[in-house]
């Protein structure tokens, strides 16, 4: 018989029952210790960092409790002219860019529209990267980190000019910021000052592109990682920088936090975070999200999942 005292509202699903077998927990609120230093460098108009979201966001969900987690803004595109942005790519002048961000953006399954570089494009990544140094001065990591997030659907999946102070503003007004006083803020000599500040520890870390993970350990000795990689890759590398230990995932997140976390997510992204195969992702979806928590859309023949 089931005890009617001994029932929770679950605070991730809303799903009222049974609280479970345990009648007492012991807990334990010291916080482990952080074994490394994590640098990622990156720029807002990267698209291979555009396509390693859903990698690392599992990364850091199962393995962030062994590092602490800097991102550096790298500045992949001071301005167009003068030398060629990326010969390896092909990219000499904006209109290369957009061919290149379709395949990534087709292999990787995460959108890119690209158009915006024929059309009105990107004229320099800095601006929007000015723009993540102070809102990280003046509200913290994780804000910043999630405002290069929004700036990066808004670009690589819905094609808006994230180099235009009413884009950059929009952005971080919708987060419940003070758009306008924050790109103003940007455009003044101490956001320079901050962002050249970055780009010197890139260039202190030797990195030459984007994405590029660099894990350090406590004796100061550690791992570089370049590109887009695997989970595996990410964990081994880990591995080493622990001196061989083998680093211990948490569980993920359920479904419904994540979203109301993430506010948007692609149907990649929920794949890569829960092993879920692509045909079998929409009953996983209809068992972990509640009817009328969630909007689901589709863009560029990619669905993606929306908070309500």
């Amino acid at each position: 018989m089931t005890d009617k005292n001994n029932l929770m509202c679950d605070i991730e699903t809303g799903v009222c029952g049974v609280a479970g077998e345990e009648e007492m927990e012991v807990i334990d609120f010291n916080q482990p210790k952080k074994f490394a230093e994590l640098y990622y460098v990156t720029d807002p108009i990267c698209s291979h960092c555009w396509a390693l979201e859903p990698t690392l966001r599992r990364f850091k969900e199962q393995y962030g409790h062994y590092f602490n987690f800097h991102t550096v803004m790298g500045g992949l595109l001071e301005k167009w002219g003068g030398r060629p942005v990326d010969p390896t790519n092909g990219i000499f002048e904006p209109a290369d860019v957009a061919s290149h961000w379709r395949e990534v953006g087709e292999y990787s399954r995460m959108p890119i529209d690209g158009s915006l570089m024929i059309d009105n494009p990107v004229q320099s990544s800095f601006p929007p990267s000015r723009v993540y140094k102070v809102i990280q001065k003046h509200h913290g990591n994780e804000i910043a980190y999630n405002y290069l997030r929004r700036a990066r659907e808004a670009l690589f999946a819905f094609n808006q000019n994230i180099g235009e102070n009413s884009v950059m503003a929009d952005i971080a007004s919708s987060m419940g910021l003070d758009g306008e006083a924050i790109v103003k803020e940007a455009e003044e000599p101490i956001g320079d000052q901050q962002l050249k500040e970055d780009f010197a520890l890139a260039k202190s870390l030797g990195v030459r592109g984007f994405p590029t993970i660099i894990m350090v350990n406590e004796e100061n000795k550690g791992v570089k990682i370049v590109g887009s990689r695997s989970l595996e890759t990410y964990v081994s590398g880990l591995s080493k920088v622990l001196n061989g230990e083998e680093p211990k995932p948490k569980h993920q997140p359920s479904l419904f936090s994540l979203l109301a976390k993430e506010k948007l997510l692609f149907s990649k992204e929920i794949e890569v975070m829960y092993d879920v195969e692509k045909n079998e992702l929409e009953g996983f979806i209809k068992k972990q999200l509640t009817p009328g928590t969630y909007e689901e859309k589709e863009l560029l023949g990619e669905h993606y999942y929306v908070a309500k």
